[in-house]
């Protein structure tokens, strides 16, 4: 069993920075990738920004310049870095990790960009 816990999610105004944790525990063997998603109102999922076990990173062209995704393997803990952050920002950030053959979700945090 994977437990994944997210933090960090707040009420910020246009322009300001947060920045999101997912600490796994549990029956964590080898974390092949990790990532985040988000799912505003009314919207379907979407995907943030990923990286991989080796580092490599990919990122959702709305987010590229302002999101840095990073990971802690000792920690088993992944963070979400974001910048300049925008309205069009706000939804419920979740993070998952895949450890082959099975993916893993948190529950969500909340993030609410607004003046």
């Amino acid at each position: 069993q994977v437990q994944l816990v997210e933090s960090g999610g707040a009420l910020v105004q246009p322009g300001g920075s947060l920045r999101l944790s997912c600490a796994a525990s549990g029956s964590i063997s080898s974390i092949y990738a990790m990532g985040w998603y988000r799912q505003a109102p009314g919207k379907q999922r979407e995907l943030v920004a990923t990286i991989g076990s080796a580092g490599r990173t990919v990122y959702a062209d709305s987010v590229k310049g302002r999101f840095t995704i990073s990971r802690d393997n000792a920690k088993n803990t992944m963070y979400l870095q974001m910048n300049s952050l925008k309205p069009e920002d706000t939804a419920v950030y979740y993070c998952t990790i895949v450890i082959p053959p099975f993916d893993y979700w948190g529950q969500g945090t909340q993030v609410t960009v607004s003046s």
